[in-house]
């Protein structure tokens, strides 16, 4: 997901004529180039558009290379689901991936490059204005908003008169691979990227909250794609790892096309009765097999 861009200097549209919006957006948005047009910054949209492929491409990319090609030889017995995809599944979640992409990265330029909008943010400069201790709190409380958003939004796209609209795209990699991060329709990126505007309006960011979670929200991402267990052998049975969402369990979900609809944690899971019946059973079988990957 999308980071402000940075290493601008700011320039007012005409406008914007009140003056303390001019003063606040001088105080708060020294990283953004606001430019006398109707349309987006496409400057500042590259820019955005770099830093979020570049993640997905080394991230998906890494992952990809290790478990899927250098040390395929050595832990397949491990994957997941013992087969691999084709590479046609391949180039298709990187093809919607790239798509999905393009869409994320419109959300910022247009939020913050458009002054009207800006103005009304909660984005703010320093980390002193609101301290040290909100500023660690602030990415516990992303994280939690994060899962509960993906929950339902999930959970409402699988409905039957909107899975096929929605959802189908994302669920055509019933054995996914770390390519399928960000293989979403259109439509579903854009439901996806919400995040970032509630975010932005709904609480005080600072540019290190954005870079920092939207890179952790990347790897975990990529992680739950893996088609592979990284966490150890019955994580799923300790007092947290109960609660934490792991890759067998988004993978089952991918699978069987319901339950486990959770992105971070298993909590919504628990709470509304949607955790599949079977995980722990799958996570076991899992980690019993073979030579260990951790």
């Amino acid at each position: 997901m999308p980071v402000p861009a940075r290493g601008f200097k700011i320039e007012l549209l005409a406008g914007t004529d009140n003056l303390s919006s001019r003063q606040k957006l001088l105080s708060l948005y020294p990283i953004i180039v606001l430019q006398r047009n109707n349309g987006m910054n496409i400057n500042f949209w590259t820019r955005e558009l770099l830093t979020i492929s570049s993640r997905y491409f080394i991230i998906a990319g890494i992952a990809f290379l290790l478990a899927y090609i250098i040390l395929k030889p050595w832990i397949s017995e491990k994957k997941i689901q013992k087969i691999f995809p084709k590479g046609s599944d391949y180039a298709r979640e990187i093809g919607f991936s790239m798509i999905t992409m393009l869409i994320f990265a419109c959300v910022p330029t247009f939020i913050l490059t458009t002054p009207s909008i800006a103005v009304h943010t909660l984005y703010y400069r320093n980390i002193s204005d609101y301290g040290m201790v909100y500023f660690c709190l602030a990415f516990v409380i992303m994280l939690f908003a994060h899962d509960m958003y993906f929950y339902w939004i999930h959970r409402i796209m699988h409905h039957p008169k909107l899975f096929k609209l929605l959802h189908l795209v994302h669920h055509k990699s019933t054995n996914p691979s770390p390519w399928a991060a960000y293989s979403f329709h259109p439509l579903e990126a854009i439901a996806e990227v919400g995040i970032y505007v509630i975010f932005l309006f709904g609480m005080p960011m600072h540019k290190y909250h954005l870079i920092f979670f939207f890179l952790f929200q990347i790897i975990y991402n990529v992680y739950g794609h893996l088609g592979y267990e990284l966490y150890p052998k019955n994580f799923n049975k300790t007092w947290i790892g109960k609660y934490i969402n792991t890759s067998t369990a988004h993978n089952q979900h991918h699978k069987f096309f319901n339950g486990n609809y959770g992105l971070y944690f298993t909590i919504w899971d628990h709470w509304m009765g949607t955790l599949r019946n079977d995980y722990d059973a799958a996570f076991e079988e899992v980690k019993s097999r073979g030579r260990k990957i951790n």
